[in-house]
């Protein structure tokens, strides 16, 4: 029920704010800009806001809080970090070998073979 009367106030603001922005003149649309007598700043004139600026403004402040309103309620009051899967536990990395370690196993040649000399050709065991 409540998501239902904030989406109709949701849409009667849009409309209502569409309207009040159309409804506004544009800086230097005065009579007095089309003969060159208007003061051309760039964000025009840096006098107080008038009525429809601030009714603007009020709502768009009110378009931005129904609609974070409705973001909300959409969502089930639930964030989108309450939705994702529990997390796995960590699996223990494998220590990595420091200088002067291998992690490759050395073979150790059966007893009573020689060791071939570096350069020499390896002979393969017959079987």
């Amino acid at each position: 029920m409540v998501i239902i009367l904030l989406k109709i106030l949701h849409i009667l603001v849009a409309v209502f704010l569409i309207l009040v922005v159309l409804l506004q003149t544009g800086k230097g649309a005065e009579m007095g800009a089309a003969f060159g007598g208007a003061s051309q700043t760039v964000f025009g004139g840096g006098g107080p806001a008038g009525f429809m600026a601030k009714l603007t403004t009020t709502a768009a402040v009110v378009f931005m809080l129904t609609s974070l309103g409705l973001a909300y309620l959409s969502s089930g009051g639930r964030s989108q970090v309450d939705t994702l899967p529990a997390s796995q536990p960590v699996q223990e990395l494998p220590v990595l070998p420091t200088e002067g370690q291998s992690d490759i196993p050395a073979e150790v040649p059966p007893s009573g073979t020689d060791i071939p000399e570096a350069g020499q050709p390896v002979e393969e065991p017959s079987r």
